[in-house]
């Protein structure tokens, strides 16, 4: 145990110094607009050699500095968190592996090197996913890994057409000219590949499943490693994105992610899904910003939300920590009486989520808002953008019904024991970063004052939203409209919206009803069958006989040489006699 502790603060101590160094070089890289591109030579025979290509911009060293900052005080979390399992050794190493996957896909900008990290987030998250190995976790472990696999092939589908280029180096393509058939297929492959680590609609089911892993694991899956995975590569590849046929194909499935995550966030009593659906809904916002094509403002939301949406699964945790592993919101109630910093924090990360002014969130979001609504979009975007602002206040505000207000709901003899200092020590370091994070990256990223000319109405649209939001948020907590919407009159329609349209469902018993199914027929007749029987065991079979015979001729037995030269004497005397 000693030694695992020791592991939780060397990795802390390493991971937090590494990020306030990346921090200050993304900094100064982008105030100098600098760009390394290195390439280290790591074979060289003859006159092939394999060369890791490394990508250093303003861009990726704050993303970076942003992941090890968030990870370091994950792990840090850990050490408390985590401070009964036997083998904590085991989760800090999965996890510093979950950030060097996380490493090679930021500064890669080569593809062969993008599926390396790509494949090992795939990889770490299905082990970190079922590590309390029970059946749940089994099955949301497979979900996970299947779904991820699906963009895991797109993304070699487009490592086999960035041939036609000569290059895997990507980096040197994006600026072409849009016409080359081969760069629009790419384009496509990308896209998939990033929809199903971003879990956009269809491949949505598998983030609430992914719950299933330990907090401080969702508390970094989250905020800032694998579902931001797919935004960042799209980022990377927004050239290929923006103004085309899947640019509008990508903002019309994040619009619809974002409403359906919404929608579905209202209804859910567990305290994590609530959280993972907020993180889909975010993320079908910064798709939808990014398709739009302002890329620079799809990765400043990345970065802000990072900072509370770390914070708010922190929050969770030590929630579902005290409440002996509870997470239904209906148990909770008075939260803060009985965890005042806690519960401090956890409304700060809600009201940042919510685009609260001048905290983190306010900043991205409002700017987002105010772009879309100088964009030439339809109606039909503009209210999808819109409305999922206001879902996003209406379940934030419920949440905060549930667990902070009222009286508390559990048993009365049990008593809610205090706020582990290791665990808060590490949320006040995120809450700070909530509060004034937003203000310290707009300055960063965008020095130029830029000023957004908008009618009073679509300026003001944006709070009025927010307000209406979180007033009917708080009217769904009470019992009259939540009578009326949950009701058996409006079972079925309530069944739909809350079950994330039934996805889970089709992603789990349609998908192994049929495409499972399917292939065990194609395995048994073809693979197994009658191409096995003709093809490869024919072969094989034919060749052992030849082998066989071979060797009795190879043997050197003088009886059988006797044997062959009486046949051979036999067919010529025959030959002979009949002629």
């Amino acid at each position: 145990m000693l030694w695992s502790l020791s592991i939780c603060l060397l990795s802390f101590i390493f991971l937090f110094l590494m990020s306030l160094v990346l921090g200050f070089l993304g900094g100064y890289f982008l105030m100098m607009d600098l760009v390394y591109f290195v390439e280290w030579e790591l074979i060289s025979l003859n006159s092939s050699s394999v060369v890791m290509a490394m990508l250093f911009d303003w861009m990726s060293l704050l993303f970076m500095s942003f992941v090890l900052g968030i990870s370091s005080l994950v792990i840090y979390y850990s050490e408390e968190y985590m401070l009964g399992d036997e083998n904590l050794n085991r989760f800090i190493i999965l996890v510093l592996m979950f950030v060097l996957s996380m490493m090679f896909l930021i500064i890669s900008p080569n593809l062969i090197s993008i599926l390396l990290g790509w494949d090992g987030l795939g990889l770490v998250s299905y082990l970190l996913v079922i590590y309390y190995q029970n059946i749940k976790s089994y099955n949301a472990g497979m979900l996970t890994v299947l779904s991820n696999r699906i963009g895991d092939v797109a993304l070699m589908m487009s490592i086999a057409w960035m041939l036609n280029f000569g290059s895997w180096n990507y980096i040197y393509y994006l600026d072409l000219e849009g016409n080359f058939y081969e760069l629009k297929v790419v384009g496509g492959m990308v896209l998939l590949a990033a929809m199903t680590k971003s879990a956009q609609i269809p491949f949505s089911s598998w983030l609430p499943a992914a719950m299933a892993a330990p907090t401080p694991v969702s508390a970094l899956v989250h905020s800032s490693t694998l579902v931001t995975a797919g935004v960042y590569l799209l980022i990377r590849f927004n050239f290929l994105i923006n103004g085309s046929f899947w640019g509008n194909l990508l903002l019309l499935i994040a619009g619809l992610t974002m409403f359906m995550a919404g929608i579905g966030a209202n209804y859910e009593f567990d305290l994590k899904s609530i959280i993972a659906l907020s993180t889909l809904s975010q993320l079908g916002l910064m798709m939808g910003i990014l398709s739009i094509g302002y890329y620079s403002l799809a990765f400043f939301h990345l970065l802000t939300h990072a900072l509370f949406k770390a914070l708010l699964f922190m929050c969770a945790g030590v929630i579902i920590h005290n409440m002996k592993n509870f997470q239904d919101i209906r148990y909770m109630g008075g939260i803060c009486h009985q965890m005042p910093l806690t519960s401090s924090c956890l409304n700060i990360s809600n009201l940042a989520l919510c685009g609260l002014p001048f905290l983190a969130g306010f900043y991205s979001k409002d700017l987002i808002l105010e772009a879309v609504s100088l964009s030439p979009i339809n109606f039909f975007i503009f209210f999808l953008f819109f409305f999922s602002t206001g879902l996003t206040v209406s379940y934030s505000l419920r949440l905060v019904y549930y667990s902070m207000t009222g009286d508390f709901n559990m048993n009365s003899l049990h008593s809610v024991s205090g706020e582990g200092w290791v665990m808060l020590s590490g949320m006040m370091v995120l809450m700070l970063l909530a509060v004034m994070g937003g203000s310290m990256l707009s300055w960063m990223i965008f020095c130029t004052p830029e000023v957004i000319n908008l009618p009073l109405f679509l300026k003001m649209l944006t709070l009025i939203v927010c307000l209406m939001g979180g007033w009917i948020g708080y009217e769904i907590s009470s019992f009259a409209l939540s009578y009326n919407l949950f009701s058996f009159s409006l079972y079925k329609m309530s069944m739909f919206l809350g079950s994330m349209w039934f996805m889970p469902i089709i992603s789990t018993y349609g998908s192994s009803f049929y495409f499972l199914n399917l292939g065990g027929l194609i395995s048994n007749f073809c693979d197994q069958g009658w191409s096995e029987e003709f093809g490869g065991q024919y072969i094989n079979n034919s060749l052992i006989d030849f082998v066989l015979l071979n060797q009795v001729w190879q043997n050197n037995n003088l009886s059988t040489y006797l044997v062959g030269f009486i046949i051979w004497i036999y067919i010529l005397m025959m030959l002979i006699l009949f002629k």
